[in-house]
């Protein structure tokens, strides 16, 4: 029986479903003639695909005027453009309202995701 118990522990532990990691997205609402969107899609739409960031949280873009997908939950409308909205399981658990320069969104989207337990570098 002393043998057959470590034997018995290991395959358990082996056969336990691994801890999956939350889903993130980070979902852009926006909408035509928005410049502040324009310029986040010239500093910042190129690179987002490539960062650390991007990779844990890809983007999602939504036009503010059409209704929220039933995927999401927010907890609060969205009224400003550009909004980022972190979602973790499609229930949103942070967000950046206006875009305040290529600096300022590294570190704001920064300090959600360590919020979030995520931890890396800035990539801007």
């Amino acid at each position: 029986m002393r043998r057959f118990l470590p034997l018995l522990l290991s395959v358990a532990l082996l056969a336990a479903p691994m801890v999956s990691r939350a889903e993130m997205t980070l979902l852009m609402a926006e909408e035509n003639g928005c410049m502040w969107c324009a310029r986040w899609d010239s500093e910042i739409s190129g690179t987002y695909p490539k960062t650390p960031e991007g990779k844990i949280a890809p983007l999602r873009r939504h036009d503010i005027h059409r209704p929220t997908p039933g995927d999401i939950a927010l907890e609060k409308p969205l009224y400003f453009t550009p909004t980022f909205v972190l979602l973790e399981n499609g229930k949103e658990v942070g967000r950046i309202e206006g875009y305040p320069g290529e600096d300022f969104f590294w570190g704001l989207l920064g300090v959600l995701l360590r919020g979030r337990g995520v931890s890396i570098e800035a990539s801007g």
